[in-house]
């Protein structure tokens, strides 16, 4: 059984603050994605990449269609049952940082441990790693993290979303704002969670990341899946 199963799915958007238009953004994805596989979504911006991703994450209710992980269902499932499951078996890695107010790097990180089943002093020893892996200055570790630059705020948000590894884990240009070392961090840390088993669906702008960590590429155009293969034989054509 794949890890994340998704069939027919479709979303679309009702742009109320313009003149009511619907604009249809999924018309239809099926894709399956295994585990301890890394599965790159491509294509030009419109073509339906972070709104798939967000309809997994169920950020975004789709119109209609099937997003399975495991066996469980996602679209129906309760908000406090999809809570709990979004913090024990999958994680997603936006490009931007949402930490409660006055909270540290380390209590955020430690916080998603804990969510994932580590006791409290596990969870803290883990994120420190987490944090560690992903060079961040142990003396910001207590700093409010709105006070935090944007690289720094996205690897605590990646630490989070790979500390004690999941079973799925969602990203959404998780390298965006890094310098070329704390690049290289991130995407050593990604292309290691297959050795844990953990199915990545990710989105890249960057191609050489694609080259680098994915397993297959699935190119999307206007809200379908246009083609799909090995990285060699589609990214020259995104």
């Amino acid at each position: 059984m794949p890890v994340l199963s998704i069939r027919a799915l479709r979303k679309s958007f009702t742009l109320h603050t313009i003149d009511g238009r619907t604009v249809a953004s999924l018309h239809g994805v099926d894709l399956d994605v295994e585990e301890a596989e890394h599965v790159a979504l491509a294509g030009p911006s419109g073509a339906g990449k972070s709104s798939l991703l967000r309809c997994v994450h169920r950020t975004y209710l789709p119109d209609s269609g099937s997003v399975r992980l495991g066996d469980t269902e996602l679209t129906s499932l309760p908000d406090r049952a999809m809570a709990r499951l979004r913090g024990r078996e999958f994680g997603y890695v936006s490009q931007f940082l949402s930490a409660p107010p006055r909270t540290g790097p380390l209590d955020v990180v430690a916080a998603s441990a804990r969510r994932r089943g580590l006791d409290p002093s596990e969870a803290r020893d883990a994120a420190a790693d987490s944090l560690r892996r992903l060079n961040l200055d142990e003396t910001l570790w207590d700093v409010d993290c709105s006070v935090l630059s944007g690289g720094e705020r996205q690897r605590v948000n990646l630490a989070a979303g790979t500390v004690r590894p999941p079973r799925l884990l969602l990203l959404d240009e998780p390298v965006s704002a890094l310098d070329p070392a704390n690049r290289e961090a991130a995407l050593d840390l990604i292309e290691a969670l297959r050795e844990h088993g953990v199915a990545v669906l990710a989105v890249f702008h960057d191609l050489d990341a694609m080259r680098r960590l994915a397993t297959r590429v699935v190119l999307m155009r206007d809200g379908l899946i246009a083609d799909q293969g090995a990285p060699a034989d589609l990214l020259e054509t995104v």
